[in-house]
């Protein structure tokens, strides 16, 4: 998670995702992303198995998303935390989700 300073300037998305549950998992991605594609039916399975929710957020379609991410897509969180970047590994995304889970 990013902290802010005086250079950043607050963004929506920022505070959603500081307020993001445990089991809330947010996918960075953009439309044509084959690596976002291959991500998000990757986690699907695991999403499903630990009841955790799946929000997917096109960065295309926000200006200051878009320069944060660029093309370092797919980008996964779980809450708060980055879980994986361009590619997930899986079984640490299990370990993850089932130490959220444990927590």
């Amino acid at each position: 998670m990013r902290l802010r300073n005086k250079t950043m300037n607050a963004h929506p998305e920022d505070d959603r995702l500081a307020a993001s549950g445990p089991r809330d998992v947010t996918l960075y991605t953009r439309p044509g992303c084959h690596l976002c594609d291959e991500a998000k039916s990757a986690i699907a399975p695991l999403l499903q198995e630990f009841g955790a929710e799946l929000r997917e957020v096109n960065i295309d379609a926000d200006p200051v998303l878009k320069e944060r991410y660029g093309w370092d897509v797919p980008v996964v969180f779980i809450g708060r935390r980055k879980a994986a970047k361009h590619r997930v590994d899986l079984e640490q995304f299990r370990r993850q989700l089932r130490d959220v889970r444990a927590s």
